[in-house]
């Protein structure tokens, strides 16, 4: 199905199942290291996280927060 057929709740609920297969394959290895992209701290990992924390925000009915502009972006 395609975008216009979807309810919001669907599409959330494929963004949800989508950050949670990857967090399973990025998880950080005994080193620390994420064990697909083999570094410390894994952007991936860690914007799947925020898609998580955002998507359970909206369904208890609180508005997600944008990012901080004075937050660094490498």
């Amino acid at each position: 199905m395609t975008g216009p057929q979807l309810s919001l709740a669907q599409i959330r609920n494929r963004l949800v199942l989508t950050a949670r297969t990857i967090l399973r394959r990025h998880l950080p290895g005994s080193d620390g290291r994420c064990l697909a992209c083999r570094i410390p701290d894994c952007r991936i990992a860690i914007a799947a996280r925020d898609v998580l924390d955002s998507a359970e925000k909206v369904r208890q009915g609180r508005a997600p927060t944008p990012p901080d502009s004075n937050d660094p972006q490498d």
